[in-house]
């Protein structure tokens, strides 16, 4: 029997911080011949943990009887399967719905629910009918209808946890929760919810304020549903913002309510995950907008945390910043307990459409998850890990291939391991990567990325733009302005420009309360919240720094004039250019920008203030677009204009600001990704990931100290390296070296040199022996040079 909690932001398995390496594999469109074979090819690939969905649909008859035990179709018999991963090994988190999407007709959802039910389907803006098959997610009937797949489902699961001897140790609840109305921009407005709004606005507000807030009687329910679902001009910025609060909060009560049930059926002593969509076209600029659907609905929440679905293809310059920034903002809206897991973590070649028109690099994996490691996740599903075949649906319905889901016969021929078992490359990029990071996985699970004094600002209201009624000229302003300038900043040069010069950051949720430090770097547009402006005043009031990039703002969320930033920095706005096909704006840099060559950009904001300092100049007015100002005890640096991704510019930003990179790296080229973790003992690794198509070499220093003596270290074209960094091995440390761990045994350490000519330095007095390579000691450090060693061959070095 095992016991596993969410304690501190790690998953601690029996009292000990553990690293998961999961893989998803369907039991139900594989024969039950083909189980083992696909579970030993998961730890094969060095993999401790198999995850997998459970399909109400495929699971309930046409009877209404439930089969999980395979009585009439060998491939229902979730029960067979989870003890069979359980003798091979495995660990198992069990994703039963009721929503399971993976490409299944109704998301997962039996006809029958909504045969029965068909007042389920939502209507949308102007009472039109929506084109998913989502439902009232509080509607009685369907979480009768819940209830009573639960009844079945948890009790088996429940059976089977790992505080029973059983291989479960965590249980998703849902999947994708709000995803479906997002993406088509059609909100669940049925009567039910029009009304369940029209209360919790009258909670919120009080009458008067709600009805002027939405345009309608607060206590006419009819008027009230037609105000939502046809928004006026003139109140539709509120009725935007009311509407997106209040489905936080609905999905909120809709998890709480799927938790109580599988509580009541025995699900307790495990964690519960909420999986968060949002990454598309191999971007994660829009991933935001999950995490403000639903970081209300399990922040704060004891023994539950979020876990992301990544899908971003290949990792380079143009999308590394977007995974880093991802990892940051779920964090931050995390409570002490609550680690980072990814719940679907692409690992396939990308060729979903069978058609050949993508297929990412092997090599895309490795770098994935050497980031995300890096950045504190604790657990990795990758997905889709095996193929399968979709079976027939019990009953016909004939939409033309009458199987469980959408793909026809064959589904997952992008996995690592395909439908008929078959490997792509990408399952040795797979085995590399895991097995890479198992080598440090001990140290890895009880770590946590170190940073340089500098947050990254969230702002979750910034991503309430999932809905837009289509006749609102003001909202789509709105949406536009906050598209182009959150998150990572307009063109995303903000994080993109940090990450590659050498910083690395956590970041700040701006809306929740709680003490500030150091310096803060907002993407800002013109809609900012004004708690996170009389935050910010404060932070840099009381001695703080802050990093402006975007535009300085200027109202509310609901459209209310605000300027309470711009005015404690004494800066108004005197006017906006703006690039077109025959105007050029460019810039030029005084003060401690001056010398740059003057450069065109998209726009520049005009400021003025008669105690700004001009960092920026606009070219055709002469005016600043970029300034620093002192404020208090603090000082901002305000940056209007989509300046390139001119990495010594924002060096020298911070700097003045008083935030250097600890690693400080001085790279021939860029493209590379540096960070540090450190365990409560004060063990390091130093990570380093190359997204560039070409090598880089650096060399590193820590906190001003040379590592390696300043050695420059060679990092490949998209590979990356974990360095040991005062690692103990037995009474010894390891200080520094140009190897990554492979393994440790008590006095003895297995490393794979990374760089052809490598070196390995101890603090000890002890004698040390190397199966290869000349060791020489002086003054309690030990040297072992490793002259010419092939790279792919490990070294065993032992204290004697």
């Amino acid at each position: 029997m095992s016991e596993v909690l969410l304690q501190n932001r790690r998953i601690v398995v029996d009292g000990r911080p553990r690293l998961l390496l999961a893989g998803e594999v369907h039991y139900f469109r594989l024969a039950r011949a083909d189980w083992a074979d696909r579970l030993d090819r998961l730890r094969e690939a060095g993999a401790d943990t198999v995850a997998t969905y459970v399909p109400w649909l495929w699971h309930e008859l046409p009877d209404g009887t439930v089969d999980l035990t395979g009585r009439t179709h060998e491939q229902r018999d979730l029960a067979g399967f989870l003890d069979l991963a359980h003798e091979r090994g495995l660990h198992a988190v069990v994703r039963p719905g009721p929503f399971v999407m993976a490409e299944i007709k109704n998301e997962g959802i039996p006809y029958r629910v909504y045969d029965e039910h068909p007042h389920l389907l939502p209507t949308t803006w102007d009472g039109t009918p929506i084109e998913t098959r989502t439902v009232d997610y509080l509607a009685p009937e369907f979480l009768a209808a819940v209830e009573g797949w639960y009844a079945e489902v948890m009790p088996l699961i429940a059976e089977r946890l790992a505080g029973r001897g059983g291989p479960v140790i965590a249980v998703q609840l849902d999947n994708e929760i709000g995803m479906l109305s997002w993406v088509t921009n059609s909100p669940d407005l049925t009567d039910l919810l029009c009304e369940d709004q029209r209360r919790w606005a009258v909670q919120r507000y009080g009458k008067e304020v709600a009805a002027e807030r939405v345009g309608a009687d607060a206590g006419d329910p009819a008027a009230w549903a037609a105000a939502l679902r046809t928004p006026t001009e003139q109140r539709s910025l509120t009725v935007h913002d009311d509407l997106g609060r209040y489905m936080r909060d609905r999905y909120r009560r809709y998890v709480a309510a799927l938790r109580a049930s599988a509580e009541r059926h025995g699900v307790r002593g495990v964690p519960f995950l909420i999986n968060v969509h949002g990454t598309g076209g191999g971007r994660g600029r829009t991933f935001p907008i999950g995490i403000s659907q639903l970081f209300e609905s399990y922040r704060g929440q004891p023994q539950m945390t979020s876990g992301s679905d990544y899908y971003l293809g290949d990792l380079t310059v143009t999308n590394v910043a977007d995974l880093y920034v991802s990892n940051a903002f779920l964090a931050a809206v995390h409570d002490a307990d609550q680690p980072l897991t990814s719940l679907e973590f692409e690992a396939g070649n990308g060729d979903y459409g069978e058609d050949l028109s993508t297929l990412y690099p092997p090599e895309a994996m490795e770098l994935k998850t050497r980031l995300c490691v890096a950045q504190g996740n604790r657990l990795l599903n990758l997905y889709l890990f095996a193929g399968g075949y979709n079976p027939p649906l019990a009953q016909p319905v004939g939409d033309g291939n009458d199987r469980i889901a959408f793909t026809g016969e064959r589904h997952g021929f992008a996995a690592p391991v395909g439908p008929e078992g078959q490997l792509n490359p990408t399952f040795d990029a797979v085995k590399r990567a895991l097995h890479t990071v198992r080598g440090v996985a001990d140290l890895l699970a009880d770590s946590d990325e170190e940073n340089d004094g500098l947050a990254l600002g969230f702002v979750p209201d910034h991503y309430l733009t999932e809905y837009h009624h289509p006749a609102s000229p003001s909202r789509a302003e709105q949406v536009a302005d906050l598209e182009r300038f959150r998150g990572m900043g307009p063109r995303d040069v903000l994080a993109r420009s940090l990450l590659l010069a050498g910083f690395s950051f956590p970041a700040l949720d701006l809306q929740s309360a709680g003490p500030t430090t150091g310096v803060i770097a907002l993407a800002s547009a013109a809609t900012l919240g004004r708690d996170v402006q009389q935050r910010l005043v404060a932070h840099v009031r009381d001695g703080g720094g802050l990093l402006l990039h975007g535009v300085l703002p200027e109202r509310d969320h609901d459209g209310t004039p605000c300027t309470l930033l711009a005015d404690a920095l004494g800066l108004t706005v005197t006017g906006r250019v703006e690039g077109g096909p025959h105007h050029f704006p460019s810039v030029v840099g005084h003060g401690w920008a001056a010398g740059r060559p003057e450069v065109r950009v998209g726009y520049a904001q005009r400021l003025a203030g008669g105690s700004a300092e001009p960092i920026l100049t606009e070219v055709g007015s002469g005016e600043p677009c970029a300034v620093e100002v002192t404020l208090g005890t603090g000082r901002a640096v305000v940056v209007a204009a989509d300046l390139p991704s001119d990495l010594g510019f924002w060096r020298a930003a911070l700097e003045r600001l008083g935030v250097r990179p600890r690693l400080d790296p001085r790279a021939d080229a860029p493209g590379l990704v540096l960070t540090s973790t450190v365990d409560p003992a004060g063990q390091r690794l130093l990570h380093l990931v190359n997204v560039a198509p070409s090598a880089v070499t650096v060399a590193l220093s820590w906190h001003g100290e040379p590592v390696l003596g300043g050695r420059r270290l060679r990092v490949p074209a998209r590979s990356g390296l974990m360095l040991p960094y005062g690692i103990r091995v037995g009474d010894a440390t390891l200080v520094e070296t140009t190897c990554e761990l492979v393994g440790a045994d008590g006095d003895a350490v297995l490393l794979r040199p990374t760089q052809g000519e490598d070196v390995v330095v101890f603090a000890t007095a002890r004698p040390v022996t190397a199966s290869r390579g000349v060791v020489t000691a002086q003054d309690g450090r030990v040297t072992v040079r490793l002259p010419g060693v092939p790279t792919d061959e490990p070294v065993r070095i032992s204290l004697g």
